[in-house]
């Protein structure tokens, strides 16, 4: 054998030798734990949704995932971190939809862009958002709610959990497409609107619902419709507020998973095809109703669309709302 012919066998060994150790590489992930970033505290929904997840996610992958919060800043610690984190398949972000794209269009500032660091990897589920009265409210439907506001412009109010935060994009989302003109009162969050509209200060909310259950079977609060493009399976007897005549009014608390930009596709693929087998476990799926959390898994294109979609839907609801942060 000559010279050429050993190198040549020489480095088509080596060539082989490094594709079984890649391919070998790639069929043990996971080697450690995984971590899921979550930018919000414990107990919310999107916390409750990566507890759920990961707890049934982290048998079929056989390691353990770590749920770490970091909330603060309208989301953007926590997703500053995870944009940095190091794209090998061992961070993942979990958080809002229509809420990143909020913060997008919001923060001019940001050090990350959503659309450019982080690949996406598959929907979660969905909350659902409804219109909520005081039990002592006058309308018994979005129309008459709406008719009360155009006979008093800015008389009646609406509350949210913070300027800028989805759910008061919410009620400028209805408002804007009602034709009517109320006024904004934000609050730190749920738990400090609740008390207001209990007791008839306030005049409604366009809210999630797990916060208002208790009051809506017990007939202090009244829900006048759903947010959601289809009932809610909780309250089926809720109209849509398409049905109700105000087109384009589509607003859920959504939930999806992120990778940092960059994460190997195959690794994207295979934790895309368990969370799509665990989101179809029956026990799984029967806690998060519970919760209000309607589960939907999706392709990573489907997702990246989605993303796009509530970017658009929320510029023009930003601009002709005149809206600032805080």
């Amino acid at each position: 054998m000559n010279k050429n012919s050993r190198a040549f066998l020489q480095a088509a060994l080596a060539a082989c030798v490094f594709a079984l150790a890649a391919s070998g590489a790639a069929a043990v992930y996971p080697e450690k734990p995984i971590r899921f970033v979550v930018p919000f505290p414990p107990g919310g929904g999107v916390d409750i949704v990566a507890r759920s997840l990961a707890e049934k996610l982290s048998p079929r992958l056989g390691q353990p995932i770590l749920i770490e919060n970091k909330p603060g800043a309208g989301t953007t610690i926590g997703t500053d971190a995870a944009a940095k984190s190091a794209p090998d398949g061992y961070t993942f972000l979990v958080g809002p939809i229509g809420g990143q794209a909020i913060v997008l269009l919001l923060h001019k500032n940001l050090t990350f862009d959503i659309r450019r660091d982080f690949a996406p990897v598959t929907r979660l589920g969905q909350g659902t958002i409804a219109l909520i009265v005081p039990a002592s409210s006058k309308a018994k439907s979005a129309a008459e709610l709406v008719a009360l506001a155009k006979a008093s412009p800015g008389k009646l109010t609406f509350a949210s959990s913070g300027t800028g935060a989805l759910i008061h994009l919410t009620g400028e989302l209805f408002s804007q497409a009602a034709g009517i003109r109320m006024t904004h009162i934000p609050y730190k969050g749920t738990t400090q609107i609740l008390p207001d509209i209990l007791n008839g200060r306030i005049d409604m909310a366009l809210d999630s619902l797990p916060a208002y259950l208790p009051h809506l079977k017990s007939g202090k609060l009244r829900a006048l419709a759903v947010a959601s493009r289809q009932r809610s399976a909780q309250f089926p007897e809720l109209p849509t507020l398409l049905e109700s005549g105000f087109p384009g009014v589509v607003s859920v608390t959504d939930y999806a998973l992120y990778a940092p930009a960059g994460t190997p596709k195959e690794v994207i693929a295979l934790v895309n095809r368990e969370i799509g087998a665990v989101l179809q476990m029956a026990d799984l799926r029967a806690k998060l109703a519970a919760q209000g959390t309607e589960v939907s898994g999706s392709t990573p294109e489907a997702l990246k669309d989605e993303l796009l979609d509530e970017i658009v839907k929320w510029a023009k609801v930003i601009r002709d709302g005149n809206i600032r942060a805080e």
